[in-house]
This record gives C-alpha cells, structure tokens and sequence, in this order.
C-alpha cells in the first residue's frame, strides 16, 4: 500500500502546481501553507514570488486561483489581504483521508519510514553507582526514552547507552571501607528489594565518607585502593564489581516504576571506556590537538576564557596521570562512531554542563573523529523546580528520593481515580493509579521544551483539567467506552456526508499527526507532540460536546461519529505511547 498522503500534501502540490502553470520561473517554489484560523489553510509564499517577479501579488494570487483546480480535494480559494489565498477543503477529502489513515496495514496511522535511516546513539538516564537516584535524574530519563521511542517509530536505528558513573576516587573509599568492614552488605532476606538494597549502599557511603574524613590513615588506604583498582587488581574489582549489581538492582526497581525499559545491555558506564583512555590521550597529542601544560595533557580554545580573562582549557588526563571525565566522554566518542557507526550523537544531559560538552565536542571535531557527516547534539535540560520557583528540595533542604517523588505521584492519581471509578476493584485502581500517577510526572515533563524550567506541581500533574496526560487518558478512557456502549455498531466512514464545524475541526487535526511526528523526531522535541495531542484531546472534548454521536441524526452519520471517535483514539493512544505514557481503556 502506498504511503498515506497527508491533505496538506495534497493542497500543496495543488498549489504548487498553480503556481507553476501561472508562471513558469515559479516551479518548484513553496507556496508556504500553513494552517489558519480563517479558512482549513492560508497560503502567503505569493507575496515573495510577486517581490521576485516584480508583479502586483494581489493580481498575481488572482492568476493562481484561476488555475487551481477546485473539486475533490480544494472547495474554495479565496484572495485575501496583499495577496494570500485562503483554502477551504472539501469534507469528503477529509474523510477519505482520515479513512487512509484508518486502513494503514501497519496501524501507523499514516507516519511515513524514513527511506534512509541513520545511525543514532542516544545518551540518557545516567544514575550513579551507590548513590540514590534524585529528582535531578528525572528529566534525562524521561526525555530520553521518549526520543528513543519518537526516532524508532520514524525508522531511525536508535542504540541506547545509559552512561552510568561507575568510575572515580569514591570507590577507592568505598571499597577500602568495606574491605575492613565486611559485614556491611550482607543482606539477610536474598529477596533484598532494589530500594533496600540502595539504602544499604547509601549507608555505607556515609559511614566511610564520614571515616575518610575523620581518618588520615583510612585516607591514604583509600587513596591506595583507587590505584589499585585502575591498575585492575582482581580483589578490589570484584568488590567494585559488588557495588555495582547492587546498584543495578536498585536502577531497574526505579526504571520499572518509571515504565521504563533500561536493557543490562545497554548500561556502558565510565569504566567501559578505560581500555580506551590511553589511546585517547595519545592520539589527541600526536595530533596536536591536545598539548601538555603544567603537568597536564589540556586542549585549549580561543572563545572560552575565565573570570581572569586566561583561556580555561579542557583537561584530559591530570598532571598527576589520572584521567577525567573528557577522558571517557571522547573516548565514547570514539567508540560510538567507530564501532557503532553512529551518525549522531545525542546527549540528554543538564543544561548547567553545556559548556564541558561544547568542548568535548570541539576536541572530537579537531580530532576529525565528528564531521559534517557525523554529529554529536547535546540536548539540554533545564531545572525542576518547586512551587516556589526554587530548585526542588525538601523541607530539610535535602534533594528529592525519585522514588519518593514517584510514590507520591501515584498516590495522588490513585486517590484521583478511586473518585472517579467506576466498577473498578481495588487492584485495578491501584494500577490504573500508577499509570495515571507516573503519566502525568513524565508528561510535566514532556510538555515543557526540555530546555526550559518547570515547576513540579503534583496538584496540578494529577488534574482533569487543563495541559495534563491525566486529561488526555480521560478523553482517550471516554472514547472507549462509547465504542463500547456502541455494541454491535462499527465504526466506518462515509465520505458522501456532511461535516459539522467540529467534526472539520477535529478531522483537519488528525490529518497533521505524521508531520507532528516527524517534526518532533526530527528536532528531538517531544514537547511538540504533547502540544498536539491536547489539542487534539481538545478538540475531540469540543467535538463530544457539540455532535451527538450514539444518537446521531442517521446511522450513517453514527457510523461516521464512531469512525472520527475510533481514529482519535488511535492516535491518542499511538501519540501517548511515543511519550512513554499509558492510556487505560477504562478510569
């Protein structure tokens, strides 16, 4: 089956076509159509194409009418203003289009594959090894996964690395202190919970930070230990090795509750890269890429400078040998684009560490390992803040648990649908209430540009009314039980029929989702998909109100009302699922 033709595909080419007819040089150009509140499009690239031509763009758009042509696609086109064409499409182009999209074998509702996908190495959800994930840790995984999601729907071969901190001086303390201490991580219940088995960690963490501090010998033996686990001693890894599945148990109990998918597979931390350091450094300097400065093997750049006014450079192994974090970053640099044969690189990491990434990327380009064909994109995250506008703490002044964060979000949804159940069991509110409860944290999320702050307002999240995935999932539930109610009656459109203003409304809407889609895949923008999808619950919401659907005039027409409601929740459904969101057949 060919490739659904969107109608805004369908009243460009017309147009298009138009042009061309009326003036030959215009072949090829863009009519730049876009959707208006005055007709179904307004068309304003004649006022350019006039400026060009040197002719009258009023008497110009008036040619262009004359040779566009008008029946089962275009009903009206109207000149307006200076020379914009405003264009009404005929109903039954819409549900003939709407109907396409319907019988797509694949139930991709229309969203075309891209012909040539690439290679795409997303980084995200980055929690660190005996450390309690925060609320800090929240965005990156949400975004994350849904671009993954986005890019896969649209055809692009998508590897997921969650850079997880592994590595680093606190090991060494970490491990000397349990070394001495060796009862500290015994677990007496083998059914040991992720969270528990967190908790224990994070004791223990404080226990020896607090010995580190206190003790100079524990120091210098913990100073000791963190070469001995750079130089790979089989003792001090297999501790470290400990502490690590520790963690991991932990990350999988929070990403499940999440209703993330985070594969073993798929985790290279920091310490998957050290085989590479080396070889990183030496090629950076062979190259001249990097030089030698006190010590230190430093890359330096012309626009960054400090408050001193002296260049700061990036420094890639330290002067006294170790490495940092430019290290291991260029080097999975390099092994993502050499070993995964990645065309982009996208990073979903905290705005605040914008800068080392723009000089890591610098380097790598420098280095020639990134190109015009290959591309590294940091796609920065703002904060999550509180209703005070203030980064989000607790009342100690302490971060937020994740997971306590998730727990109360589910709790606040459960108590929101045990309102409104009906002939629910306690079982089904309890996990309609998950699903209500963390939709509507990742949706917070995802309906904000990622770049930009947002307030974490579970009052708000968990509200029926307004921007929230719980409005969504309701309008998404209220569609299926009236399919439902409708027994024995099947959804199917008629294109013979009339549309109400609302039906038009809700049918052009529908009509935009592959373009939303792919714009959203395209510019790693999640936040355009959710402003579509409540505009369509919206609408739909309008459309409910005004168009009487079981108890419609004809049985044509409730056929028709059952289709439009049928494809709005296939869409709600497939746009909520690219978002990493539930949507319950009942609430």
């Amino acid at each position: 089956m060919a490739p659904v033709t969107s109608l805004t595909a369908s009243v460009h080419q017309h147009l298009a076509d138009a042009l061309a007819s009326t003036l030959p040089e215009a072949d090829g150009v863009d009519p730049l159509l876009r959707r208006s509140d005055r007709a179904d499009f307004q068309a304003n690239g004649i006022l350019a194409l006039a400026k060009k031509a040197k002719a009258n763009p009023r008497e110009l758009a008036t040619q262009v009418v004359a040779q566009v042509t008008t029946g089962d696609v275009i009903k009206d086109v109207e000149v307006s203003g200076p020379g914009f064409l405003n264009i009404t499409v005929t109903d039954k182009a819409i549900t003939d289009n709407l109907a396409a999209r319907a019988a797509d074998p694949e139930g991709r509702l229309g969203v075309p594959r891209a012909e040539h996908p690439g290679t795409t190495v997303i980084d995200y959800a980055q929690p660190n090894v005996a450390k309690e994930m925060h609320v800090g840790h929240l965005r990156s995984a949400v975004i994350g996964d849904s671009v993954v999601k986005l890019l896969e729907f649209t055809g692009e071969n998508v590897v997921r690395r969650h850079h997880i901190g592994d590595w680093g001086t606190q090991f060494g303390m970490l491990i000397q202190y349990l070394d001495e201490h060796p009862h500290e991580l015994d677990h007496k219940d083998a059914q040991v919970t992720g969270e528990e088995a967190m908790s224990n960690l994070d004791r223990l963490y404080k226990a020896a930070r607090k010995f580190f501090d206190s003790d100079e010998e524990f120091k210098t033996r913990a100073r000791r230990r963190v070469v001995d686990l750079q130089a790979g001693d089989p003792h001090t890894l297999a501790m470290w090795q400990k502490f690590v599945d520790e963690s991991k148990i932990y990350f999988f109990s929070v990403f499940e509750k999440l209703d993330m998918e985070i594969r073993d597979a798929d985790i290279v931390g920091e310490s998957g890269y050290n085989d590479m350091l080396d070889e990183t450094c030496r090629l950076l300097e062979e190259s001249g890429v990097a030089v030698r400065s006190e010590g230190a093997l430093c890359v330096f750049f012309d626009d960054i400078k400090g408050p001193d006014g002296n260049p700061v450079p990036l420094i890639v192994r330290k002067s006294d040998g170790g490495y940092g974090y430019a290290a291991t970053d260029l080097s999975a640099i390099r092994d993502r684009v050499f070993n995964l044969k990645a065309n982009s690189l996208i990073y979903v990491v905290d705005a605040r560490q914008s800068l080392h990434f723009k000089m890591v990327f610098e380097t790598a380009r420098r280095a020639g390992w990134l190109n015009d064909d290959v591309k590294a994109y940091q796609l920065a995250f703002g904060t999550v803040l509180g209703k005070d506008g203030k980064p989000f703490k607790t009342r100690e002044g302490e971060t937020v648990k994740l997971v306590d964060l998730l727990d109360e979000a589910i709790d606040r949804a459960s108590a929101v649908v045990r309102e409104k159940a009906q002939d629910l069991s306690e079982g089904e509110i309890a996990e309609r209430g998950a699903q209500v409860g963390i939709g509507a944290v990742k949706y917070a999320d995802l309906s904000t540009s990622a770049n930009r702050d947002y307030k974490f307002d579970l009052d708000q999240m968990v509200s029926l009314n307004g921007d929230t995935s719980v409005y969504l999932q309701y309008a998404y539930a209220r569609i299926q039980s009236i399919l439902r109610k409708a027994g024995e009656v099947r959804p199917a459109a008629h294109p013979e029929l009339d549309l109400h203003e609302a039906e038009r409304a809700l049918g052009l809407h529908v009509d935009a989702f592959a373009e939303t889609v792919a714009e959203a895949a395209t510019e790693y923008a999640p936040h355009k998909l959710a402003a579509y999808l409540y505009q369509l619950a919206s609408l739909y919401t309008t459309f409910y109100d005004k168009c009487p659907v079981l108890k419609a005039e004809t049985p044509e027409q409730v056929q028709n009302r059952l289709f439009l409601c049928d494809i709005t929740a296939r869409i709600l459904h497939q746009g909520m699922a690219l978002l990493g969101i539930r949507t319950p057949e009942r609430l």
